[in-house]
């Protein structure tokens, strides 16, 4: 797995993590337990710390950057999905930014939080706790109710995650 130390900063990752040999850690990234960085992914925390805490999931194709002196903070159990661009910004534990969604600077996303595939977040956007949020701009679209299969995704999805996270730990083979 390439990991990158950056002017004094390197890579800190719980050997509980999982990190795809083809993902690239640069800087300040610092990974917690049971989280994974998936294949082709990159984290790059040149200007300031990107956290992945506990369960969290970063899927392939993922990239996670930061502007000067903010800080990315991806929730306990939370997902950032394929082919996201996450760009200086907060996610709550067990959200789910969909695949190919982009989240601008200074946005904040809430716990247990939706965000459907290929939305838009502007900077400075704050989507609260439990909702479903979609399009380009992002925008509140309801409350998550419980049994939906929205609810079911974030409720599911971080116990997943670390599963096959820890089989692909445990079995990948690089083939010759």
């Amino acid at each position: 797995m390439p990991l990158y130390e950056f002017e004094g900063k390197r890579p800190q990752v719980d050997p509980t993590a999982f990190i795809a040999p083809t993902a690239t850690l640069i800087g300040d990234v610092r990974v917690e337990a049971g989280a994974s960085v998936w294949y082709g992914a990159v984290l790059r925390a040149d200007l300031a710390p990107i956290i992945l805490r506990a369960g969290a999931n970063v899927q392939d194709n993922a990239v996670l950057h930061v502007p000067p002196e903010v800080a990315v903070e991806i929730g306990p159990g939370a997902t950032i999905a394929h082919g996201v661009v996450f760009h200086g910004a907060v996610l709550g534990a067990k959200s789910i930014v969909g695949n190919g969604s982009t989240v601008l600077d200074g946005a904040k996303i809430g716990a247990g939080v939706m965000l459907a595939a290929h939305s838009l977040v502007q900077p400075g956007t704050v989507i609260p706790d439990d909702v479903l949020a979609a399009g380009a701009p992002a925008t509140v679209r309801k409350t998550l109710e419980p049994g939906s299969s929205a609810e079911l995704w974030v409720q599911t999805n971080p116990d997943f995650y670390i599963e096959l996270a820890r089989r692909h730990r445990d079995g990948i083979t690089e083939v010759r």
